[in-house]
């Protein structure tokens, strides 16, 4: 656990990986997507 100095840090750290497991999850769907529609042709 990050001590009581640490949460602001900690907080960001969070934060940042939150958005960019979205943006992954989103490129991996607009691929996967595009995979499909390759394979279905």
């Amino acid at each position: 656990m990050a001590s009581g100095n640490d949460i602001k840090a900690a907080t960001e750290t969070y934060n940042g990986f939150i958005k960019a497991a979205t943006w992954g999850t989103v490129v991996i769907i607009a691929i996967t997507a595009l995979v499909v529609g390759l394979i279905a042709s």
